[in-house]
């Protein structure tokens, strides 16, 4: 991915206002962010606990979303899976994302579920450069190349499911 400024990513957002955009809590190291590792910008709002932003590249320009999420924290011996990674993670390691849909659907309130890991880290997770806490990857046969693809397919996937 490449570096994207603060103002590339307050105008990317398609499920808020531009004054709600305007508002968003953004990292403050947006310079050393591993770019070149990621396939999506995600974070959490500092403060606002059931509040989390990602933005990715599609179609050559950047996509913001505003993403919420459950509070409460799941039992340290559940383990869920990212839809996304498919990386598993004990007790809230994993929470299901939901976020507006984009236009008129989103305005009427309809919106659009995803399972997530829940520091929005899987870029890192698929390349092996952020260690987990308390879960797993399964081994398995495809490439890093292969996995990042379809890391990516599943996110368009979710990306296409709000604006439909």
């Amino acid at each position: 991915m490449k570096p994207l400024t603060e103002q590339e990513i307050r105008s990317s957002f398609i499920n808020c206002s531009k004054g709600e955009a305007k508002r968003i809590s953004l990292p403050r190291d947006l310079d050393e962010r591993p770019w070149d590792d990621l396939d999506f910008l995600g974070w959490r709002d500092p403060g606002a606990p059931d509040r989390s932003y990602l933005v990715t590249e599609r179609e050559g320009r950047p996509v913001g979303v505003t993403l919420r999420f459950p509070s409460a924290q799941r039992s340290f011996l559940h383990r869920s899976m990212c839809s996304l990674c498919l990386t598993t993670h004990r007790g809230g390691g994993v929470s299901l994302m939901t976020a507006r849909k984009a236009g008129t659907a989103g305005r009427e309130g309809n919106s659009v579920g995803v399972y997530m890991c829940a520091d929005l880290a899987c870029s890192l997770y698929v390349r092996g450069r952020k260690a987990l806490d308390s879960g797993s990857r399964f081994e398995e046969s495809l490439t890093t190349e292969e996995q990042i693809a379809r890391t990516v397919g599943h996110l368009s996937a979710f990306l296409d499911k709000l604006y439909a």
